[in-house]
């Protein structure tokens, strides 16, 4: 069945595209459910948001009973730090299917509500957790005849590969004439003297769309000055252990080797918030109840988050998340 009417209550997408949503969760819960990872529920309003400087958490302000004053709440936008305390607490391996929600653009692939799927193995090192990526996603594209065998590039040999390029040891005027070379004449102005940035910039515009025609490719070993939440390689002490998915040049997930040094990520937090005053940004409060549980301790554990709408959206072969969301935020 599909949509013949457009009345301003219809759903935006169809009958059909819902049915594929429900089935899609039906086989991620049978591909846990068989390797034995627990499902588990989050709360989706909490007391802490993200530091991260790049995330712009929804904030509102509600009167709790027993409260005299409001009280200030995020809507997450991810479950991570609590599944972090359930991890801490013994859970073992754990997954999630949620929405999560992010204060940004609306537009072909990005709603301000999404649904995440967002695992942790306990005893994975990042090489496990690619490995497992690489399963649910031959699971998931079995039945299309034209996908491939998975890819896996480091960080830097994405960058040498694509544009020549050392992303560690090239200097910032090496940066700009690669993207002044490829057409970006305005980038100097936009990225300064940050490499972080311009190692972004270049990746997003010269690189990604590249990835992942027919098949994922996992990009893994990001440079450690970069933002993560992930540990330090010890055989590669320049990078950490972060990997990003990409299928059809779309990202579709972000995992790490998971930092468990509560002290380490105390500074880490601390830093981001400096970031924040510097651009002006709100300084949210640090989730002390995730550093108390990395103090009690938590286990060596790999994690990853997929967005399950762009997942789908390939699946389906649509073209914007209007096509697979029942109400997008335009017509929620």
């Amino acid at each position: 069945m599909t949509l013949t009417s457009y009345n301003h209550w219809d759903p935006s997408c169809s009958i059909e595209h819902l049915r594929a949503r429900a089935l899609l969760y039906a086989e991620l819960r049978r591909f846990f459910l068989d390797r034995g990872v627990l499902e588990v529920e989050t709360p989706l309003l909490g007391r802490f948001g993200v530091t991260d400087p790049a995330i712009h958490p929804f904030i509102t302000h509600l009167n709790l009973p027993g409260h005299k004053d409001p009280e200030t709440l995020y809507l997450q936008t991810s479950p991570e730090y609590a599944m972090k305390r359930l991890l801490a607490s013994g859970s073992g391996s754990i997954y999630q299917i949620c929405k999560a929600f992010r204060n940004e653009e609306l537009g072909r692939h990005h709603n301000p509500e999404f649904t995440l799927l967002e695992w942790y193995r306990v005893d994975f090192d990042l090489m496990d957790l690619i490995e497992e990526v690489e399963a649910l996603f031959s699971s998931l594209f079995e039945t299309n005849p034209h996908w491939e065998a998975p890819q896996r590039f480091s960080y830097a040999e994405i960058f040498h590969q694509c544009l020549g390029l050392d992303p560690f040891k090239a200097t910032i005027e090496e940066l700009e004439a690669s993207a002044r070379n490829q057409g970006l004449l305005e980038a100097a102005a936009l990225c300064s003297e940050d490499r972080s940035v311009w190692l972004d910039l270049l990746f997003s515009y010269y690189i990604q769309p590249k990835l992942g025609h027919n098949r994922l490719t996992s990009i893994y070993h990001y440079p450690a000055f970069m933002p993560s939440l992930a540990r330090r390689s010890l055989d590669h002490p320049e990078c950490v252990e972060r990997v990003e998915l990409f299928v059809a040049g779309v990202e579709l997930g972000n995992g790490f080797f998971e930092l468990s040094d509560p002290i380490e990520q105390r500074k880490r937090f601390e830093g981001d918030l400096e970031e924040r005053e510097r651009q002006g940004l709100p300084v949210h409060p640090i989730d002390d109840r995730l550093l108390s549980a990395l103090e009690t301790g938590l286990p060596d554990c790999s994690g990853i988050a997929i967005g399950l709408d762009r997942l789908l959206l390939l699946l389906t072969d649509q073209k914007a998340l209007a096509d697979i969301l029942a109400f997008p935020m335009d017509r929620a």
